[in-house]
């Protein structure tokens, strides 16, 4: 009793708590330190990424085909983090053109030009020119242009000499398909929130895909592969090369590496160490592809076909979320000289970095096709298509994918229903009105178990998970904060060597000795730190940390990393490569937080909530769902269809046309969606506030997501322990239903 009182007594006015040392900064931000820190914590991952790929690969050299099938799992796992996952439709090319002469482009002594498209995807089909040689073709090839370019540009318009080897190669007999890419232009807008989100027409593509688990780079090797399907079907006896410039290189790269049937590849402006992936333009942001693959690995996949690397112009970009920038000679050869010595890779040095003409020379891609020389100096003139054709063209391209991947966005709730409910609780699968007449409760102690799974699978696969041990938290504090009723203290505590986890600590003063109260987690919203729900008066947050010590709660506040704009979206970036998210440090850092709390001898660790708003409420969907040390947990303004929110192209408030390009996870919209969150806070008690005119979202949509989860807590006989609160306001802490619920589930007296 002694000790519990010692231990009580100096929280009333001591200057840190007990049993912790002095916080002693330096008078920086907590918060920038705390950034700070995260950054060098994952860049120190991303390095150690490097040594740890090895464990992934397991190559059988006994002969070509154990070979193919050694690393045919890497090869399914590089489809599936670029989003080629869907099975492509019949192969059907057709020429296609708005009248004759736009279809009929070009008809010259050696070779003739023809506009077309060929089938895809379901909504999606490729466009594009196709190059038919004058006699036989000796073999097939697919030249991807870089995104800047046209396939006009490819055989000869505007710039002839940029793909001189092209018009040699078709002068040669070879047959060769043209894609058009997704360019990088800026999207054409008068919508002015669009417009400020500054987007070019790829980023468009890649946001909605990549929370669907497909991606723009994903649609353009489909693009390829369709081709290839296409060749296969009309000329199964010829073989088939690739060969792209800039984003085209990197499309053909990949394509040749998932496509076995290719025969050769020549990848330029293209090839190079991958450590710093997350600085370059946001479209190229692959999830987790660091902790397996690199160039030299996925050109692993390509061998014993043909590679070539024509090392020279690289398309520098700016502006577009992340940069490109020219490897240097040393740079680009050590990461050559990683492949394995038994592939046919072979690499060109450009004399001159600022060559212009990429692929001036396919003469070598010819020859591994099986021309045995090729001829010079036959080439046609330039191709007549105006622009308006070619960017009608394009524009159709670009809809395309945008219509397949809405069509996703638009089924993905019976995707979820099949991943998620119908797996965890069998019974549910064929459920019906007229076979639940009697009302029969399921089974709860089966939804639990089958769940654990399920959030195991939303930690390690959805939000991503560090495989590393905490450091001992090392607790620091300083009082920040008194009234009469209670006391605040800056906490702060270690949980990587780099990385801290810091919050702020309210204490009622009528704590008596030995007694253990629960405590509430205040969590703040975007640009928030944990002062703004204490004493700031923010009419969003309503000083709701403060007032909940005043009813008796202890409190903490933790901060999150989502300040600084677009410093936690790098974070973020950085972390995708590696297969983590913003939320894989916020769910270590409150991990730390829970066995810090529950530590302290005035604490009830078994009544640890959650309250969040905003970005806070979008914390209470994700980290108490992972984290069983929260016992209930509280979702305010941001409960949501976070999908159509995320996804969506036809919602004016989607994220889809603001500036916060970090909110995409990666296929998260057919794994996860609120209702999926809430399910796995079963048995725990859940609620969600929600104002009328809150701009987040439409009552409507956050009713219909919420009634899946009421509907689930009541056929598990837990409907008492879930509630919504609509209230008359905007986005902000209502704190009346929600306190209400605080006092019933932490059973604690009201005041």
């Amino acid at each position: 009793m002694l000790l519990l009182l010692l231990l009580a007594l100096p929280i009333q006015a001591a200057d840190r708590l007990p049993n912790t040392q002095v916080l002693d900064f330096d008078g920086a931000d907590l918060s920038t330190w705390l950034m700070d820190g995260a950054h060098e914590f994952v860049e120190r991952k991303i390095a150690a990424s490097r040594g740890g790929r090895s464990k992934f690969w397991n190559a059988d050299d006994a002969s070509p085909e154990a070979y193919r099938r050694s690393l045919d799992p890497n090869r399914d796992r590089l489809k599936t983090i670029i989003g080629v996952v869907d099975e492509r439709l019949p192969s059907r090319l057709e020429i296609f053109g708005d009248d004759l002469r736009a279809a009929l482009v070009v008809r010259g002594e050696h070779y003739s030009v023809k506009q077309v498209r060929w089938n895809v995807l379901p909504g999606f089909s490729a466009e594009g020119l196709l190059v038919e040689p004058a006699g036989s073709a000796v073999a097939n090839l697919i030249l991807f242009p870089d995104a800047d370019d046209s396939p006009e540009e490819v055989i000869g318009a505007g710039n002839p000499e940029r793909y001189r080897g092209v018009r040699r190669l078709a002068s040669n007999g070879f047959r060769i398909l043209i894609p058009t890419p997704i360019s990088r232009a800026k999207l054409d807008t008068n919508d002015r929130r669009l417009k400020r989100s500054d987007q070019t027409c790829r980023e468009w593509i890649y946001r909605q895909a990549f929370h669907m688990g497909r991606h723009v780079i994903g649609y353009e090797v489909q693009s390829v592969m369709a081709g290839v399907d296409w060749f296969r079907s009309q000329h199964p006896n010829l073989r088939i090369g690739v060969a792209g410039h800039g984003e085209g290189g990197l499309v053909v790269f990949y394509a040749a590496a998932v496509d076995t049937r290719i025969s050769s590849v020549t990848v330029s402006g293209y090839f190079g160490p991958r450590e710093n992936v997350w600085q370059e333009p946001i479209y190229r942001n692959i999830w987790s592809l660091l902790r397996e693959f690199d160039d030299a690995l996925i050109a692993a996949l390509i061998h014993p076909r043909s590679l070539h690397i024509a090392h020279g112009n690289h398309p520098i970009i700016r502006g577009h979320k992340g940069e490109t920038t020219q490897p240097s000679t040393n740079e680009m050869l050590s990461e050559f000289q990683r492949i394995s010595k038994r592939s046919k890779a072979t690499i060109t040095v450009s004399p001159s970095q600022e060559s212009h003409h990429v692929l001036a020379s396919l003469d070598e891609l010819g020859m591994s096709l099986g021309r045995d020389h090729i001829r010079k100096g036959m080439v046609h003139p330039g191709i007549p298509l105006p622009e308006s054709v070619r960017a009608a063209r394009h524009e159709r391209v670009f809809r395309g994918m945008e219509t397949h991947v809405q069509s996703l966005v638009r089924a993905s709730e019976h995707v979820r229903s099949e991943f998620f409910a119908v797996r965890v609780l069998p019974e549910l699968r064929n459920w019906r009105w007229t076979t639940l007449k009697t009302h029969k409760l399921q089974n709860a102690e089966t939804f639990i178990e089958g769940a654990r799974e399920f959030r195991r699978k939303f930690h390690d696969e959805a939000m991503g998970s560090f495989d590393e041990p905490f450091f001992p938290a090392n607790p620091r504090t300083r009082k920040i904060a008194e009234t009469d009723q209670w006391t605040a203290y800056d906490v702060v505590l270690q949980v990587y060597p780099e990385l801290i986890a810091w919050g702020a600590l309210v204490l009622p003063k009528d704590l008596k000795p030995g007694e253990k109260r629960p405590v509430v987690v205040c969590q703040h919203g975007r640009n928030g730190v944990p002062l703004d729900t204490i004493n700031r008066n923010l009419s969003a947050y309503n000083d709701f940390a403060a007032r909940l010590a005043e009813r008796g709660f202890i409190t903490f506040a933790p901060h999150n990393l989502y300040r600084g704009e677009d410093r936690y979206r790098w974070l973020d970036r950085k972390a995708n490569t590696i297969g983590a998210t913003l939320f894989s440090f916020i769910i270590a850092q409150h991990d730390q937080i829970l066995r810090w709390l529950g530590s302290l001898p005035f604490v009830d660790a078994n009544r640890i909530a959650f309250y969040g708003l905003s970005y806070g409420g979008e914390t209470a969907v994700r980290v108490p769902t992972i984290l069983e040390g929260y016992c209930l947990s509280i979702c305010s303004g941001d409960f949501n269809q976070w999908t159509r929110k995320i996804a969506a192209t036809d919602q004016p408030f989607s994220f889809m046309r603001t500036i916060e390009w970090e909110m995409p996870y990666w296929n998260l919209g057919h794994t996860f969606d609120y209702a999926e969150m809430a399910y796995l806070m079963i048995p725990r008690p859940f609620m969600v506030e929600r104002g009328h005119h809150d701009g987040v979202g439409r009552d409507h949509w956050v009713a219909h997501e919420y009634a899946k989860v009421r509907w689930l807590y009541a056929q598990l006989g837990m409907v008492d322990k879930t509630e919504i609160e609509f209230f008359q306001g905007g986005h902000s802490i209502n704190g009346e239903g929600t306190f209400e619920f605080l006092h019933k589930h932490l059973n604690w007296p009201r005041r």
